[in-house]
């Protein structure tokens, strides 16, 4: 690939559409992780317990008022 390609706006749209795309396959797996670490205690089933969702859904609730409440902070003029 010659330096000439990388000022086409099309290979430009496309790479930022992928690093969108990976970061949110990022943010999921770290929501994951962390929210399943918490709140699956026992063993895994067909379903979750009541417990189970409403921790479940807690935590990604609150994983994702933080992740935006840091990138407001970061992206905010000081």
């Amino acid at each position: 690939m010659d330096a000439s390609a990388l000022n086409n706006p099309r290979l430009q749209a496309m790479l930022e559409e992928e690093k969108r795309k990976a970061m949110a396959n990022e943010f999921v797996a770290k929501l994951t992780d962390v929210c399943w670490d918490k709140c699956i205690t026992g063993s895994i089933g067909s379903s979750f317990s009541n417990s189970e969702a409403s921790c479940l859904s807690n935590c990604a609730k609150r994983f994702l008022e933080l992740k935006m409440l840091t990138m407001q902070r970061v992206s905010s003029p000081r």
